[in-house]
């Protein structure tokens, strides 16, 4: 499934702080674009949104035939196509304590996509293998390196196989070592045909990784460009 994100004069406001202001961008499929900006400009946010984790009030989000419209969020039973579509890699990695790897990874596709256990601990076996940490299924959170915890982050996010992956400054807590081994993830994962948008402040690594740059300052995009990432 390779499907463009479209985002068309999106706004949204916090009570009367504006904090983002007509975005248009487009991510297309096996682009890695880097959203880039200094913190508080709105870049986590606009991740928020297409991921439909935060309501707006003006434009349109659209990712394949699946339209996100202003207004309250849908009922989380209204949202099963979008969470096909897209994979969300939080900042903190945002696992959860009292599961372990595999039981994070199989989480979703059980409860909002409905798979029997055995299919989704099967993708999780894959994925976490697929990514290098296939000797850690039964480890807890607390047990992993910072490096572990992105990967079973990332494969939590891959499990349904989304077309769009998002991503929040990924490399926030990690070495250099683990800096080069995240890039070539995530290029393999655009070669794949998915889409990629990298919220980051981390200019080397855009540099290294990115397609594309879309800057935003203050809820605005002042500037976007074309890189040859690698």
């Amino acid at each position: 499934m390779h499907e463009t994100l479209v985002v068309r004069d999106l706004e949204l406001a916090r009570g009367d702080r504006v904090v983002l202001r007509s975005v248009s961008l487009d991510v297309r499929p096996g682009e890695i674009c880097a959203l880039m900006g200094e913190s508080g400009t709105g870049k986590s946010t606009l991740l928020r949104v297409v991921a439909a984790l935060e309501p707006f009030r003006a434009g349109t989000v659209s990712i394949g035939e699946v339209a996100l419209r202003p207004g309250p969020l849908p009922r989380e039973s209204q949202l099963r196509a979008l969470r096909r579509r897209v994979g969300f890699v939080f900042q903190s990695s945002a696992l959860f304590e009292h599961l372990t790897a595999l039981e994070n990874v199989a989480l979703a596709p059980l409860h909002a996509l409905g798979w029997t256990r055995e299919r989704a601990e099967s993708t999780g076996r894959e994925l976490l293998t697929a990514l290098g940490v296939g000797a850690r299924l039964e480890a807890y959170p607390r047990e992993l390196s910072g490096g572990e915890a992105q990967r079973v982050a990332i494969a939590r996010a891959l499990a349904p196989d989304p077309s769009l992956l998002l991503m929040d400054e990924p490399t926030a807590a990690l070495d250099p070592a683990r800096r080069a081994s995240l890039g070539e993830l995530l290029r393999r994962l655009a070669a794949d045909g998915r889409a990629l948008l990298v919220a980051t402040h981390d200019l080397d690594f855009a540099r290294e990784v990115a397609d594309r740059v879309v800057v935003l300052d203050d809820g605005v995009v002042r500037g976007e460009g074309l890189w040859a990432g690698g």
